[in-house]
């Protein structure tokens, strides 16, 4: 069986079920006799039987009288129709109450049908076996419906995972030259996540009505890619253990123009925008930008730097700074947390650093979460 292919229904049906409700046990015994060959039955005198039946064993349908002491049938059918277990079961009136204003009650707090006394069987019948189908159809569409809902959203969670494995993946190839780690990914990317939701929580006037649940994922999403440019940056100045000349510094520069590059030469292949990918674009391009205009490649100063970039620079040059590169030892928590305090508007967007030092014990727990071979 396909696995789109919802499950059938058992080749036995059996009978529907019926709640006949009225205080009248002769008419109850003259209704039986005229259903019970048809139609499995329940019986109730009162209100408050009728609506215990109908929660516990979920009739078919409800045949249902008016005039009942104790509770009558209005009151059984409004709170029917309140009750979720039992508010998709039909009701139909059967009752000695002709007046007209008697039926637009009936009908308008939910009953599907008002059949008046003496009932003629053919046509109680013919009411009955309307309704059924009726209910029927609506619940092979409400059933169907639930299970493509249940289905997209499983195909959906797929396609999500497929995606975070590719851009993992390819971030890893950029990373793993760079003798980092995949775990410096997921660093950086929870990192920016937790900076964004506290941005959020504290309900930061510059910020929060930016950050949006949907704007949050794709954050997350895109974080990995911060670095895929550097790809394209030869061994002997990504791998260069000392510094570098300003020659080969000009050069490893370009790894946020070619990251960017890289992202639209992959959207121009969908031939569609992907919101993500154009956070991607921005973070690769953007975050080695820093707040007074003397970062790279644009030279972009404040508010010019997008917000993806400027939560990424945070993230990234603090994991930069508590983890061991070739041309560094690690440096602790605390001294990394003062070097970024120390950078407050010159490299960093003031408020993200605020934010940076009012969580920076969760950043130091994420680190420690997905810490590398060596405790950092």
């Amino acid at each position: 069986m396909d696995e789109m292919t919802p499950p059938t229904t058992p080749a036995v049906r059996l009978k529907p079920t019926l709640l006949l409700v009225d205080d009248t046990p002769d008419y109850l015994v003259l209704m039986r006799e005229l259903l019970q060959d048809h139609y499995q039955l329940l019986e109730a005198l009162d209100g408050p039987t009728a609506l215990r039946l109908a929660a516990d064993r979920q009739p078919d349908l409800i045949l249902l009288d008016i005039m009942m002491p104790v509770m009558d049938g209005f009151s059984v059918c409004r709170t029917l129709k309140t009750n979720p277990l039992t508010s998709e079961i039909p009701v139909i009136f059967l009752t000695a109450l002709s007046k007209i204003e008697d039926e637009e009650i009936g009908l308008k707090i939910g009953a599907v049908d008002y059949i008046t006394k003496p009932i003629s069987p053919p046509i109680l019948m013919a009411r009955i076996n309307l309704h059924l189908r009726l209910k029927a159809s609506a619940d092979f569409l409400r059933d169907n419906n639930a299970f493509l809902e249940s289905e997209v959203q499983r195909r959906t969670n797929e396609v999500c995972a497929v995606q975070d494995v590719t851009i993992m993946s390819l971030a890893s190839l950029a990373e793993t030259r760079d003798n980092a780690t995949g775990n410096h990914l997921r660093r950086t990317q929870h990192y920016v996540r937790a900076l964004a939701e506290h941005l959020v929580k504290t309900q930061h006037p510059r910020f929060a009505p930016h950050l949006t649940a949907e704007t949050r994922t794709r954050l997350f999403q895109s974080a990995p890619l911060h670095d895929i440019g550097k790809v394209g940056i030869p061994d002997r100045i990504l791998l260069k253990p000392g510094p570098l000349t300003p020659e080969e510094f000009e050069i490893m520069k370009t790894h946020t123009v070619l990251g960017r590059q890289a992202l639209e030469r992959a959207e121009e292949l969908l031939g569609i925008s992907v919101p993500f990918l154009e956070m991607a674009k921005e973070i690769a391009q953007s975050h080695q930008e820093k707040w007074d205009g003397s970062g790279y490649p644009e030279g972009l100063a404040g508010e010019n730097i997008p917000l993806s970039a400027r939560l990424m620079a945070v993230a990234d040059v603090y994991d930069a700074l508590i983890s061991q590169r070739v041309y560094k030892k690690a440096f602790p928590h605390a001294q990394a947390v003062e070097i970024i305090r120390a950078e407050r508007g010159r490299h960093f967007d003031p408020d993200l650093v605020d934010a940076f030092l009012a969580i920076a014990p969760q950043f130091e727990q994420i680190a420690r979460q997905f810490s590398d071979a060596d405790p950092v």
